[in-house]
């Protein structure tokens, strides 16, 4: 007889009126865009996803241009002000995959531009923010394709577009975007200092504890998470779709003797106790540990929901941001050390 389905988990989220109110908001707007037909209401989407001009001049400490790669990718940069001050100090670069489960958002979209700015500072670093192409109208492989692109113009010097040579080059995303920025990194290894995976957004067919338990949290609905894949894996293909089921991808390739993970970037895996992806989150690091890959860490945030680094105003937030700095610094700090040991040898 097979177990019951865990009970939802009691309460709601500790969440300020004004927080509960956009994520309520937010929620409602998705799911109304979302028509039955597997298309999308851009247009309903537009009037409220709002778009961010680039300044040049600096705003709160940062700069931002953007930038075209090709006909249909650009990259908006986010370049802190500490950056040009010295000429003999060379900053990281994070190349950032923003989320919305492949279908919604872009890197102007304000929320996303807020947030790499306050990454671009707390670092500090120069922030590649891709506007990769989106689901359903460009399905899987298209923002991975346009994810390694990326990361090769930026490895390629980002047309003379950086203040200086980087110390060092990332990868991070939050939800889809953590999804790609995994899968990039997977694709470049060797090219890529450190992964920062906020609250990446995996799946599978057989659903886990916490997608039955937190059904009802926010942006953790049953139904709109299987609109989502639908939209961008294959025709036909199943959420066990190695998109899509990546701790399941990566197990079957160290069953099958493969040794790729473990030259796997150092991991950053942060995880939110309300979200309904957290058990796939802890999966994916798990597999990556089991495959070989040596230093992957786990950040809990337990009072977090799914996307609360977009809440800048919530304690949780401030402590990501200041998180991923002392993760990427320390990584930095690592490469250098270890270029002054290989020198000195």
């Amino acid at each position: 007889m097979a177990a019951p389905d865990p009970p939802p988990r009691p309460g709601k989220p500790p969440l300020p009126w004004r927080a509960r109110l956009l994520v309520g908001a937010a929620s409602a707007l998705h799911w109304a865009s979302l028509r039955g037909d597997g298309t999308v209401n851009r247009f309903l989407l537009s009037l409220f996803d709002r778009a961010a001009p680039p300044t040049p001049a600096p705003v709160t400490g940062v700069a931002s241009t953007d930038h075209a790669i090709s006909d249909h990718l650009r990259v908006r940069l986010f370049t802190p002000t500490t950056a040009g001050d010295d000429d003999s100090k060379h900053h990281p670069v994070v190349v950032y995959f923003h989320g919305g489960g492949f279908v919604f958002h872009s890197a102007a979209s304000a929320q996303f531009d807020a947030l790499c700015r306050r990454l671009a500072s707390a670092i500090p670093a120069v922030i590649a923010s891709v506007d990769y192409r989106l689901a359903p109208e460009h399905r899987f492989p298209a923002p991975y394709d346009d994810g390694e692109a990326a990361l090769r113009w930026v490895l390629a010097g980002a047309g003379g577009a950086l203040p200086s040579p980087p110390a060092a080059v990332f990868v991070a995303g939050d939800s889809a975007g953590g999804n790609i920025a995994h899968h990039v990194a997977a694709r470049l290894p060797n090219n890529v200092a450190g992964l920062v995976a906020l609250q990446p957004f995996f799946g599978g067919e057989a659903p886990t504890e916490s997608e039955l338990r937190l059904r009802d949290a926010p942006f953790g609905a049953p139904g709109r998470l299987s609109w989502l894949w639908r939209a961008f894996l294959p025709p036909g293909a199943t959420r066990d779709h190695e998109a899509a089921n990546v701790p399941d991808a990566i197990r079957r390739d160290a069953d099958g003797g493969e040794g790729r993970w473990r030259a796997f970037p150092p991991t950053v895996v942060c995880v939110g106790g309300w979200d309904v992806h957290q058990d796939r989150q802890r999966a994916y690091a798990d597999a990556l540990r089991s495959a070989g890959a040596e230093e992957v860490t786990v950040a809990e945030y337990p009072d977090a929901i799914h996307a609360f680094y977009m809440l800048d105003e919530l304690a949780d937030s401030k402590k990501l941001v200041a998180d991923v700095a002392e993760f990427v610094n320390w990584r930095v700090e690592q490469l250098e050390k270890r270029e002054l040991d290989h020198a000195r040898d």
